[in-house]
């Protein structure tokens, strides 16, 4: 049996970041005037080994902050692991974050050739695959117009475009695919599939369970920059289930001085949220629970959860309306509601009081990244009043294993027979 050969091979692989309480501190350190440790050490990665072998399709599964984003970064040398090594035998094509080296004074073919250059193509490589590229980023003649003209999706198109139709060895995909609309998409897989075909190495992290089920011939599982377990996508997809409730048994070495995903601290909060409003009730806390009563923003798809939140009122105020939106990550408002649509809550509620609010429902939303947005609002005389708006408070992931079409699943009975219906 002919031995199969290592396209990427990492061995004991670690990236530890320094926090620091204060910007001072990194300063001082910096300019040497400190003897005193002034940051604590946070591990991306912890001893990840990761082998792909030529012609294989890997996956990479995992939570929120798991490692999954930092391993592909290290792999195609856009960071330097901490410890451990790293080799890749192969031309590599990554698509980690579309359209990161282009310019935006260059115009279409101009960034072609940039990109094209970038990746270690010549010229004369980049001029015979112009045609594939122009034809599946399909922007028309805006490809002869500076990048900084075009929409955020003729920018995701030709960036994609040019990543996947020049041909590498190696493809390395992190979530690039659910890029574009559902045609976009779909020609996507189909590039994916030609990869596959062709025997070409792809290792890729995606959320979409159902895309990792379909193409990995293997699954590696990350938690907190630890390694699981690697196996069959089913034998992973299992184990990454339980991980989300709980139910997964972690290494010793995790369980000491790290959070789990259903920590609060494990919560994506984002620091740069838009917040408004009068403040005379404002929003104190909020959270998100998974059906086992946890805290996480990883939610199964089909899966009950609740959005908690908690307000304070600093002045008496007639009928407040409490509110929660989500949106994708292009800023689509997809789903939301408040307690004066569900005519759950119509009552006054008197200075310094405190309001717990729990919204409780369902989850059906695609696989995918999501942003909730919450609120307090009111009328007041029939003039509209904003209290308290959290913009993109938190994000929210929806893991699932059946990815249908459009933003959220219409769990459709099917029958297919031989006799007529009726």
């Amino acid at each position: 049996m002919e031995e199969r050969k290592i396209a990427i091979q990492a061995e004991s692989v670690e990236k530890a970041y320094k926090l620091y309480d204060k910007p001072s501190d990194r300063l001082k350190e910096a300019l040497g005037l400190s003897r005193k440790k002034r940051y604590k050490e946070h591990y991306a990665l912890k001893g990840v080994d990761l082998t792909v072998y030529q012609g294989e399709t890997v996956g990479i599964i995992g939570t929120n902050g798991s490692g999954k984003s930092t391993i592909l970064k290290i792999v195609t040398g856009v960071l330097n692991p901490t410890g451990g090594s790293v080799s890749v035998n192969g031309r590599i094509s990554a698509l980690l974050e579309l359209g990161a080296g282009f310019n935006m004074e260059y115009n279409g073919i101009e960034n072609i050739y940039l990109n094209g250059t970038m990746m270690g193509f010549s010229k004369k490589e980049i001029d015979a695959k112009m045609d594939d590229i122009l034809s599946f980023a399909d922007i028309g003649e805006y490809v002869n117009q500076p990048v900084k003209t075009y929409s955020s999706g003729m920018f995701v198109r030709l960036a994609f475009a040019v990543a996947i139709n020049i041909e590498p060895e190696i493809l390395i995909v992190d979530e690039a695919l659910s890029v574009g609309d559902v045609f976009f998409q779909a020609k996507c897989y189909h590039k994916f599939e030609e990869f596959k075909e062709l025997g070409k190495t792809i290792l890729f992290v995606s959320h979409d369970l159902s895309s990792i089920s379909k193409y990995c011939d293997r699954v590696v599982l990350l938690n907190q920059g630890i390694k699981l377990g690697e196996g069959s996508p089913k034998e992973m997809i299992d184990a990454y289930k339980q991980v989300l409730v709980g139910q997964y048994p972690l290494p010793e070495e995790q369980e000491i001085g790290a959070f789990s995903e259903t920590d609060p601290e494990a919560e994506i909060l984002n620091p740069d949220l838009l917040e408004y409003g009068t403040k005379e009730a404002c929003i104190e806390s909020y959270y998100i629970e998974d059906d086992a009563g946890r805290h996480s923003s990883s939610i199964i798809k089909g899966s009950e959860c609740s959005i908690h939140m908690t307000v304070r009122f600093e002045k008496t105020i007639q009928a407040p309306i409490f509110a929660f939106t989500i949106k994708n990550i292009k800023g689509v408002e997809i789903s939301g509601t408040n307690t004066m649509i569900e005519k759950a809550f119509l009552e006054p509620v008197e200075a310094g009081s405190v309001k717990h609010i729990t919204f409780r429902q369902k989850l059906d939303l695609q696989g995918g990244e999501y942003l909730l947005s919450l609120g307090v609002t009111g009328y007041e005389n029939e003039d509209f009043k904003v209290y308290h708006r959290l913009y993109d408070v938190m994000n929210i992931t929806v893991i699932s294993d059946k990815n249908t079409v459009g933003y959220y699943d219409m769990n459709s009975a099917v029958s297919v027979t031989d006799e007529p219906i009726g």
